[in-house]
Order: C-alpha cells, then structure tokens, then sequence
C-alpha cells in the first residue's frame, strides 16, 4: 500500500502574499469604481477577478487533505482533520520522533502526540526537521 504525502506550504512564501494583495485591490477597485469607464460591468468583473484570486488561495486547503503551513513562529497541522492544530513554536520546549510517532513537549509538560504511521518516512523526518530547526528544542 502506498504511503500518503504531507504536503508542505511554507507560508513566508512571497508570491502567495503577493497573490492575496493583488486580489485585494482588485476587489477594492471593484467596489468603489475609482475610474470613469465606458461600460460598468468592468467592475464587476475585475471584482470577480479579485475573489477568484482569494478562492485559489485558501482552496489549497481543499486541494491538499493533509497539510503543514508553517513560518518562524508558528506551525499549523493538518493531518487527518480538516480544522487542524495551531502551534506555537516559542512554546515547544522538545520535539522526539520515535519511528512514526512525533512527540512535541510543551513548557507546560502537555504533550501532543503525532501519529504518522500512514505517511511516509521522508514527510515524516521532514516534519521532525521543521519543529526542531524553529524551536528551542534545537538547543536542547
């Protein structure tokens, strides 16, 4: 049986930023039809344009079942479940990875346990390697 892939989406990635300002503004200008045209419906349609653009941005959430955003200060997991987790990492203390188990050690002693065994070992260590590089448990 085939194992399942995690896909990885960095969020500090510019042209998705740059992707959700340029719909903004299109949207902006579709509402407020700052210019004199000709025919009206332009606005209507750079309006479109502009959510068109936002639906392709948060339809990756669609796309990808299982999915890790993440920038230096934080992580969001979704693995197997569709609201997913939101961490912290200045509040990871340590991280252990034990075959397909991924153990993360809040300073509040809580401990939040991965379950991995149906991905593969690549997305697995990769995983491991996020948390360790952004958290203190890399000085541990």
């Amino acid at each position: 049986m085939e194992k399942k892939r995690i896909y990885f989406d960095p969020l500090s990635k510019g042209y998705w930023f740059m992707l959700m300002v340029i719909s903004l503004i299109l949207i902006v200008i579709g509402f407020t039809e700052p210019f004199e045209v000709e025919h009206e419906r332009v606005y209507k349609y750079i309006g479109a344009i502009g959510f068109f653009l936002q639906a392709l941005y948060f339809g990756k959430l669609f796309w990808h079942k299982n999915t890790v955003q993440w920038n230096n200060k934080g992580i969001v997991l979704r693995i197997e479940s569709f609201p997913g987790n939101s961490l912290r990492f200045d509040q990871i203390k340590s991280t252990e990875l034990n075959g397909k188990t991924l153990t993360l050690t809040n300073f509040d002693g809580e401990k939040i346990t991965l379950n991995l065994n149906d991905f593969s070992e690549s997305d697995t260590h990769k995983l491991n390697e996020i948390f360790v590089k952004n958290t203190i448990a890399k000085h541990v």
